[in-house]
């Protein structure tokens, strides 16, 4: 059954990303289309009747074919790129009138699917030196059927589905009933299905209405960032521990940056927090729909930048109002659920991995990556980052470990894609959220997988570094014994450094913590804030850092004395520091 169950959550998936994928990468169009749409239609800031013929035809062709051509592309390369663009042609115009965002989604995998067939079954029997030519006419022929096809078959169904789907979404928002999608929403984001919710869904439906009225309220339904503000801001007051001081540059990074994945660990270190999403999400749509807020165009990210820079010109108040409500509700609910929490554990990484064991003792299994058949670290060419939309999240990750590769002075390229086009013959270390790992690992069997809770905050990182530094350093067990001080007594010290490579932030903590301790001890030793590469090679400095990340900190600077602690904010590993100190 728990086989069952993860298979039936991995075809999920796919089917989500299969949606995110043939949008996300013509976010840009769309934008370009919101802002010719925003400036030039009668209208607009600055109408011109010229310019404005742009509109229509955007909306009818080029995005359509656009999303047909990414859909054929990611099935069969450009030949089904190709394909999906002529065939999804006869399904524009057997439904004219009508934006086919939903028919290119159709129709656009369904030829490149025939397309790889029919390449698949013939390629292999063309005589030498006919390829082009039969390359060029098989794509012809297909292109030329399925368009035919198309228009007699697919467009004038989608067309009725589109408009039915259209009607139905001014019912609900009519009878004021919009707000209720937030139930699904919320808890659909939480579960890394937010590209899917809002690209494959919300996207083409909102594109539609705002063809029609000059804006869309569904373009904000996943993308208010007020939300996860809310929950951040709640963890700032109310939280505790590492979760408490990352939760500010969190809220900056998603609030501004656009990165709502950021905020999804906080809601599953605490799942009740769910409430408080689903009731900020609630009221923010209540909001936008009372005051008739609406975007132009989609916003992505999901900044408060973007977001304004595409609100309808008569919006703005009603949708900064309905993002500042959304927050305060969340807030207060939150904060409520984290004031009558009594558990002491305050740390992130802990707390994800216990709803990790959860959720994978939920299913029936737990997750566990099997690099038993999987190539040496030595033989590893590259780092890749992989999540849903390769855009991100995983390009944030991919940005922290590869300040930690740079720094430990491992020459490997980090790089960050969706995880669709993953190779299977790379010889990588491929790093994936838990959620996705399972998919990763059918797509490259050789490849070393690292399965994190978070992109943004794991400890795994720094184990990836020292398990490629293991293979380069054969003489670390020598380095270890002369440079690293724990079970000795520790003298001449008058300057210690506390090093921390993450972006945890417990080191203003930890300082603090020792700085107290030191002063209660009557020991006169200085709380120093310099980079480790610039301690100059002497005796009476002393590094306090966390063990994962010892070989890391030597390969920066292997002259000064190291002390390696279990957590920097373990207290009694301080008082043993003293007790050594005196």
């Amino acid at each position: 059954m728990s086989n069952k169950n993860t298979n039936i959550k991995v075809l999920i998936q796919k089917l989500g990303t299969s949606l995110s994928s043939m949008v996300m990468p013509n976010i840009g169009a769309f934008i370009a289309w919101g802002l010719i749409t925003a400036l030039f239609i009668p209208k607009g800031f600055f109408p011109n009747e010229n310019l404005g013929k742009l509109v229509d035809p955007m909306i009818n062709y080029l995005l359509p074919l656009l999303i047909a051509y990414t859909a054929g592309f990611n099935i069969h390369a450009m030949r089904g790129g190709v394909t999906s663009a002529i065939a999804t042609m006869g399904v524009i115009i057997g439904a004219a009138g009508t934006p086919m965002f939903l028919g290119a989604m159709i129709m656009g995998p369904i030829a490149a699917i025939c397309m790889k067939k029919f390449d698949e079954a013939i390629q292999p029997k063309i005589p030498t030196g006919f390829e082009m030519l039969i390359n060029n006419f098989s794509l012809g022929f297909m292109g030329f059927f399925l368009s035919i096809g198309g228009f007699y078959g697919i467009g004038p169904v989608v067309k009725a589905i589109t408009s039915a789907l259209g009607k139905g979404a001014d019912i609900i928002i009519n009878a004021g009933l919009l707000p209720l999608a937030n139930i699904f929403i919320e808890p659909g984001k939480i579960l890394f299905l937010n590209n899917a919710i809002n690209h494959g869904i919300l996207t083409p439906l909102a594109t539609i209405q705002a063809q029609d009225t000059g804006k869309s309220m569904l373009y904000l339904l996943e993308a208010n960032p007020g939300v996860g503000l809310g929950i951040l801001l709640a963890y700032m007051v109310f939280g505790k521990g590492s979760a408490k001081s990352s939760a500010y540059g969190a809220g900056i990074i998603h609030f501004f940056g656009g990165i709502h994945e950021i905020y999804f660990p906080y809601i599953l270190m605490k799942p009740s927090l769910i409430i408080a999403a689903i009731a900020g999400g609630v009221s923010g749509t209540a909001t936008f729909q009372l005051l008739d807020a609406g975007l132009r165009s989609t916003a992505s990210p999901g900044s408060i930048i973007a977001i304004f820079a595409q609100t309808a010109q008569d919006s703005y108040f009603a949708v900064a109002a309905g993002v500042l409500v959304s927050a305060l509700v969340t807030f207060i609910v939150a904060s409520i659920i984290l004031r009558n929490d009594k558990s002491s554990d305050g740390n992130i990484e802990e707390a994800q991995k216990q709803v990790q064991n959860m959720k994978s003792e939920s299913k029936g299994k737990e997750i566990v990556v099997d690099n038993s058949n999987s190539i040496d670290y030595k033989e590893v060419e590259k780092i890749i980052f992989a999540c849903d939309a390769g855009m991100g999240s995983s390009a944030m990750g991919a940005s922290i470990l590869r300040e930690k590769i740079n720094k430990a002075k491992i020459d490997l390229p980090v790089t960050n894609i969706a995880i669709r086009n993953l190779e299977a013959n790379e010889r990588a270390i491929i790093v994936t959220q838990n959620e996705l790992t399972p998919r990763a690992q059918g797509m490259n069997k050789k490849a070393i997988h690292i399965s994190v809770d978070n992109f943004l905050s794991s400890p795994k990182y720094d184990q990836i570094v020292n398990d490629l530094l293991n293979k380069e350093n054969n003489n670390e067990e020598t380095i270890e014994k002369t440079t690293t001080l724990n079970n000795e007594k520790i003298e001449n010290i008058k300057d210690i450094v506390i090093f921390e490579n993450n972006h945890i932030n417990k080191k203003d903590m930890a300082q603090a913590v020792l700085k107290y301790k030191l002063s209660k001890a009557n020991l006169q030793i200085n709380i120093k804030n310099v980079n480790l590469e610039d301690i100059a090679n002497n005796d009476d400095t002393l590094v306090i850092l966390e063990d994962s990340i010892v070989q890391t900190a030597k390969q920066i600077n292997n002259n000064v004395k190291y002390y390696p602690v279990s957590d920097l904010l373990e207290e009694a590993e301080y008082d043993k520091l003293l007790k050594k100190l005196k």
